[in-house]
């Protein structure tokens, strides 16, 4: 992942422009110009939660003599993050066609522990280890950090004589659905780092500027000028963004793949609206506005005509008896409204 931050600036566009300051396995650094703010938070909200990843959705403990319920334990496994690599290939559980999961939709993960020795054991993330056929030799492998030792996150003790016996059924899914498919573990956004624009009330005792130290993006932009007055059309173009993750997916691919979802938001959002060979409105053909394709009289027409006859809007009953039923008049009257009936 090796970018030059320089290389987009003697480029004219158009549209948004996205300038890379710095990149490596944790976490990329950008700044996003040339748009405005709603198409910097939707490219913020939709990294958040709706790439697609990979996590443990369902556990079948076999053996758990452990302190730990089960619930607790399940819990833990689906927060470890797994290895996302070839995630396009793995299908939802919803769309495949078999019953409850498979090796189309799904990664086996096994987990079989005993404390054998006379001190507690730790139970990791590296003891997960990953069954049957997958797509790949590296999908819903756990990630293992280099700062956890080769370990990986710890997901319980054990003490002497207590075992661990489960199965762990791992699914695509996305963060709206569930925070364990988060792709990015943080996302920072930041834009008018100066405050120029006056959207942050900042709170302080004594002095602001010693109480609020300006961020790191500060020298990117011109500081106000003493007595500048303020610009009330003023809007901001400029957002940096500081993408963070756990490793299951890498940051650059992050920015990449919310962008796509966004591409393919909006392609969708086209078609829908766009003329197709089906008509105006593609191969819609469900309601529609009273008004549509012309004429407001929708409204005025006299209805439907029953199978009974007896003209159009008329019960099978009668015509226009008005209040009489099969079983004879209604105490309110045999003419309706119109003659003192209601």
């Amino acid at each position: 992942m090796d970018y030059d931050p320089m290389a987009m600036d003697e480029i004219e566009s158009k549209g948004p422009v996205i300038k890379i300051s710095q990149a490596d396995t944790v976490r990329v650094k950008f700044e996003l110009s040339n748009a405005d703010i709603s198409f910097a938070n939707s490219l913020r909200r939709v990294m958040l939660a709706e790439i697609p990843t990979i996590a443990i959705d369902l556990v079948e403990i076999e053996d758990n003599s452990s302190v730990l319920a089960d619930e607790f334990i399940a819990h833990r496994l689906g927060l470890i993050p797994l290895n996302a690599e070839g995630i396009e290939e793995l299908q939802y559980s919803r769309d495949c066609d078999c019953e409850e999961y498979c090796d189309h939709c799904s990664v086996k993960l096994t987990l079989h522990a005993r404390c054998t020795g006379d001190e507690n054991m730790q139970v990791v993330a590296r003891d997960l280890v990953p069954s049957g056929d997958r797509i790949n030799r590296v999908l819903g492998t756990p990630i293992i950090n280099e700062s956890s030792d080769g370990l990986g996150p710890l997901i319980m003790k054990l003490r002497p004589g207590q075992e661990i016996k489960l199965q762990c059924i791992a699914k695509k899914g996305i963060a709206k659905e569930h925070a364990k498919w988060a792709a990015p573990s943080a996302i920072g956004f930041e834009y008018d780092p100066h405050n120029k624009l006056h959207h942050l009330d900042m709170w302080y005792e004594t002095d602001a500027k010693l109480e609020w130290p300006p961020s790191e993006y500060a020298d990117w932009e011109e500081p106000p000028q003493e007595g500048e007055r303020f610009d009330f059309n003023a809007v901001p173009d400029r957002f940096y963004f500081n993408v963070e993750t756990a490793g299951n997916i890498p940051p650059d691919a992050i920015v990449t793949e919310g962008i796509k979802v966004i591409q393919q938001k909006l392609a969708s959002m086209i078609h829908d609206l766009g003329e197709t060979e089906g008509g105006e409105n593609g191969d819609y053909n469900g309601p529609r506005s009273p008004e549509y394709n012309g004429g407001g009289d929708g409204w005025q027409d006299q209805g439907f005509t029953t199978p009974y006859g007896n003209g159009g809007n008329q019960s099978a009953w009668g015509g226009g008896a008005g209040g009489t039923t099969p079983y004879g008049t209604t105490p309110y009257g045999g003419a309706g409204a119109g003659n003192g009936g209601w």
